[in-house]
């Protein structure tokens, strides 16, 4: 471990001056998005942009040898490209996320169509879609497993604090961002509500998982910046997914039939706290059995399934269980060890895949595209590092460790892609305006890591 120099207050402001703020800043925000959405409601979205979801063949299900190629070449093309930016000091998912789009249509596909055609063959197209989310479920459940409430509850008053102003930032400028891409952009049928909401929580990303890795590599994961940073962006996570169970409830249907699902999720996320978490604590205190693995396996699958039906995602509910699951217990740290390499090794490679085939970065052809695309990349950076500084900066922080952290919040990576998809496949963003955010969340989680160093040259990465 290397120590950075970087100094953390020993305390917050007082929690009565922390309640006035917030019901001030919460009264603020929604008066502005409430101003926002009265401009954007007279708005029209683009009149030539459909998105459609191409169905498979009748007969193309289940051909095995298509499968086999297609997830040998995914499983090889993530190794490389992985290996490739690891080299370099980047995360190995940044490179993974990358060999999905070099196989997909962006750039192989439109170099040797036959090449990609047989690499990929399109009858393998549903199966890998199914491997994807099935990848990404259990993906979220470890992400769960690994979240620290005991670190959330020591630093509250600042993490709450930095976190939330992270997410309100680039919300608002998300949801003004909205003003000027609905009518380009946001497919036919989609309200101005649903879009600039979706934009916003997009906007408001932070990957825990991708960040964590980062302070890893860094050596700096137990420093004071390390230790706030972490606990950031588990708040900013747990928060982020909030917002957007709401805003699929609300693309998903109207608006009472959203509030419905609000009020099902909050039924569902107290059951699991208060009657699933205590039996789960205590079964995992005292059994470390096969059979108890086994039972908990089925018990991601049904939860994962129980919010899908409720109306939100399925990782919502793989996420929660994971969660409640006790972090230090020998279940959860059995759990990891026999469903990490699986996952990120087969399982989440065929996400990337998957991802990487949607991304058509053609479609980003005119000079007015690509200029829109550095303002998302701009207003992206501005939200997330000016939200964290400026809160960082009121909780006592000096401007080292405020930018320094400001950096780091900005870092997106896997959660973004996951955000974008749920959003692709409601029907939300367009495959225009998808590419776009999909080359925002690659380029400020490649620029992590550089600036990082600059700021704290000091800070070396471990070699792996």
């Amino acid at each position: 471990m290397v120590e950075t120099g970087l100094t953390f207050p020993d305390r917050g402001p007082k929690p009565a001056a922390v309640t006035m703020i917030y019901g001030g800043i919460l009264v603020l925000v929604v008066g502005l998005f409430f101003g926002i959405r009265a401009i954007g409601e007279g708005l029209q979205p683009g009149t030539h942009i459909t998105v459609s979801h191409p169905k498979s063949a009748p007969g193309q299900h289940g051909q095995l040898p298509d499968v086999l190629i297609s997830l040998v070449t995914i499983m090889v093309a993530a190794r490389v490209f992985g290996t490739l930016f690891q080299r370099f000091g980047q995360p190995r998912v940044i490179g993974e996320v990358v060999a999905g789009i070099v196989i997909g249509p962006s750039l192989l596909g439109r170099i040797a169509p036959v090449v990609t055609a047989t690499l990929l063959p399109t009858p393998a197209i549903p199966v890998l879609e199914v491997l994807a989310q099935l990848g990404v479920i259990l993906y979220m459940f470890l992400v769960g497993l690994e979240l620290n409430s005991g670190l959330l509850r020591s630093r509250a008053h600042t993490t709450i604090a930095i976190s939330h102003a992270s997410i309100v930032l680039p919300f608002l400028l998300g949801a003004l961002l909205a003003l000027a891409a609905y009518t380009r952009y946001a497919p036919q049928g989609v309200d101005f509500t649903s879009f600039a909401l979706f934009l916003g929580v997009a906007m408001a990303i932070t990957a825990f998982p991708v960040l964590a890795r980062i302070l890893t590599d860094l050596k700096i994961e137990q420093s004071a910046l390390g230790v706030i940073a972490l606990s950031c962006a588990a708040a900013d996570d747990v928060t982020a997914w909030c917002l957007l169970a709401f805003v699929v409830g609300i693309a998903k249907a109207d608006l009472s039939a959203s509030l419905m699902t609000t009020m099902m999720s909050l039924g569902y996320i107290a059951l699991m706290f208060v009657v699933v978490r205590p039996l789960l604590a205590r079964v995992t205190s005292v059994s470390r059995s096969k059979e108890l693995t086994a039972w908990l396996l089925v018990g991601v699958i049904a939860s994962a399934f129980a919010t899908e039906k409720i109306g939100i995602h399925a990782i919502f509910g793989a996420f929660l269980l994971g969660a409640i699951i006790p972090h230090d217990s020998e279940t959860a740290r059995s759990f990891r060890l026999k469903l990490e390499d699986v996952v990120s090794i087969l399982l989440l490679p065929a996400f990337f895949a998957i991802t990487g085939a949607r991304t058509q970065i053609g479609l980003v052809s005119q000079p007015s595209d690509w200029l829109f695309c550095g303002l998302i990349i701009l207003v992206a950076t501005l939200g997330k590092f000016g939200g964290t500084v400026a809160a960082a900066r009121a909780t006592g922080l000096d401007w080292r460790t405020s930018s320094s952290l400001g950096v780091l919040m900005n870092t997106r990576g896997l959660m973004e892609l996951i955000v974008l998809n749920i959003g692709l496949d409601l029907g939300v963003i367009s495959p225009t305006l998808f590419a776009m955010m999909v080359l925002m969340a690659l380029a400020t989680t490649i620029a992590t890591t550089p600036i990082l160093k600059w700021l704290s040259p000091e800070t070396t990465i471990r070699s792996t």
